[in-house]
This record gives C-alpha cells, structure tokens and sequence, in this order.
C-alpha cells in the first residue's frame, strides 16, 4: 500500500476510534459557543489551493461541528500579514491559519525581522495535504528529459534561466535546490505571478520553471509547454507518465523532493483538549470523497497527520529551506 492511501486508512481507522464526545462536534472550552463562528485565516489571496483548501475544510467543518466555520482572505507580505494575525490573535478556538511550506517553514528564513516566530507561536493542529511542483520548458525546446536539461545547462553555463511566480516562492526555492543538488548556472527570472512566468516560458523566452500543477497542466495539454519531471516523492494522477526528479538518474538527485504541505494551525496557548479534537474532526472532513476530489483538481494528494505529525514536518521542511536558502543567498526582494 503506497504512502498516501495508508496515510488515510490510518485517518479513516482514527476517526472511527475517535471517541463520541469528539465525532458529535463537541468541543470542551475553546470554540464552544456555536454561534460564534470560527475563523480560519488565508494569508493569500482569493484564488489557488490555499482558498480551494481552506473552504472545503471550512465546508465539512462545519457540517460535522454544527458551528458556523468561514474563511477569511488575508494577503500581504508573502502570507506574514495573515500569519500574524492568527499568532496575535486570542488562544479561544475561534481563530485558525491556513499554513502551508512558505508561511511556515520557508518564510522564517527568507524574511529578516519578522515579529513572530511561527515555530514557536503556532500549534499545528492538522495537515491534509502536499502538493509538488511540475517542471516544464517549452513546446519546442529540445530539452525532453531532466538529463538533457542538466548536460545543456552544463554546456552553457549562465545561459539557462527559470521562471517563477516570484521571489521568495517556492518555485523559486525550488529551482535553487535544483542548482546545488545538480551543478547547473541557472538564473532565477522572477515574475509578479505565475500565469505571466507560465507564458513567457510558453513562448521561449524563458528556458523552464518549477509551476504549481492546474495551470501548468492546461498548457502541457495544449500543446505549449512540456513537462518533464515533478518534484513529489511519487509519481501524479493528473501526470502519470511524468517521472519524478528522484527517478531521473541525474547525479545529485536521488531522493529529490520538493512539496508544499497544508494543513491548519491555531495561536499558542489553544487547549490542549480542543487541538486535539478539531484533529480528529479535520482528519474526518479529509478523508472523505468530497474533500478527496479537490485535492485532485488542484493538482495536491493526501498527507494526513495529527499535531505531532505535523510538526514533525514543518521542523523536517524548516531545516531543509533555511539551508536552501543560506547557500543561495536568496531573498524575498
């Protein structure tokens, strides 16, 4: 049984055992008034994973808790503004985060001077999801495997460039991974969003990107871009004929992954009683079909876990990143 399903039968067999108190909506001190609705912040932009994820969490949320549960948009500053937000904000239950790899294990290295650490001033309570990157060049570039990309980059160093949506993205991080782990003198391109970097490469004016997959994918199957690896431990649905970077061969890459994780955090201070039982209830709206079938269509797969798992994580992705991140030298400029 591969990674993702067996996370989710662990979650499906955590949910069934979950005792009653915790399944019926239940809530112990912190969130417990039903009519006061819980807020779980977005620290981006309507639009994208982050929002799809958000609301469909928000939507089975609130059936299973019989609690009004609504999603409120805060962007800024890569996700800081809303990420400080929820750290400032009261310890009730009644204000959550979306997180995911940038706000929470990215950000603390790319970004000098930040007020908060959100390490330590975030409990995580769930995750539910990863989600990799494809990397695609054009159409029309002789460039069709990640060993034809790597020896051109080699015979011409300095002349490759890559796109991304922005600095500081991961994207952006990813291709500096790509750079040390290979060798290659790539120049990071950085764009004020990913469908104008997306039509630049579609066009050839840039050599290739690190994209997130839904709109990647739309010019892949239209015939303007090609991809030739993701950058998941595991192959994708919506690419199965695409091989990982881990699969390429390429020296320096085995064992490559580069994802974005989601999940949901709460402000320091949160009842133990209560993390512990929106765990559950979370674990519960993940692992269903409905839930299941948006992470598809945004291009994500399951990654179940509780607190621990997922801090665990965010630790595991913070070491990585603030690495990345030193050797580059990137910023978030």
């Amino acid at each position: 049984m591969n990674g993702p399903n067996r996370r989710l039968l662990l979650a499906a067999m955590a949910a069934a055992a979950a005792p009653a108190w915790a399944q019926s909506g239940a809530t112990g001190a912190a969130g417990a008034s039903s009519n006061r609705p819980i807020r779980i912040v977005v620290p981006f932009a309507p639009g994208g994973g982050n929002d799809v994820f958000a609301r469909q969490m928000a939507k089975g949320l609130g059936e299973l808790r019989a609690q009004p549960v609504v999603v409120d948009n805060k962007p800024g500053a890569g996700g800081n503004l809303g990420t400080e937000q929820v750290v400032r904000s009261a310890p009730d239950g009644l204000t959550l985060l979306l997180g995911h790899s940038g706000t929470v294990s990215i950000n603390p290295a790319l970004y000098k001077g930040l007020k908060f650490d959100a390490r330590k001033d975030l409990l995580p309570v769930a995750m539910f999801a990863s989600s990799a990157l494809v990397l695609v060049v054009p159409a029309s570039s002789p460039v069709r495997t990640v060993a034809d990309l790597v020896a051109a980059a080699k015979a011409k160093p300095g002349a490759f460039n890559y796109a991304s949506s922005g600095s500081g993205t991961g994207g952006h991080l990813t291709g500096e991974s790509f750079a040390q782990k290979t060798g290659v003198d790539i120049s990071h391109i950085p764009y004020k969003g990913t469908n104008p970097a997306l039509t630049d490469v579609a066009g050839g004016q840039v050599q290739m990107m690190f994209s997130v997959i839904p709109p990647a994918l739309a010019l892949v199957k239209g015939g303007k871009l090609r991809a030739i690896a993701v950058t998941g431990a595991q192959r994708l649905p919506s690419l199965p004929d695409v091989r990982t970077l881990a699969e390429s061969g390429v020296p320096g890459l085995a064992g490559f992954e580069s994802t974005l994780t989601y999940g949901i955090l709460a402000p320091r201070g949160t009842p133990d009683a209560f993390i512990r039982t929106l765990a559950s209830q979370m674990l519960q709206v993940a692992a269903t079909p409905e839930f299941q079938s948006r992470l598809d269509v945004e291009g994500a797969v399951p990654l179940l876990g509780g607190p621990a798992d997922y801090a665990a994580l965010i630790a595991r992705e913070s070491a990585k990143w603030a690495e990345v991140v030193k050797v580059s030298g990137a910023t978030a400029e």
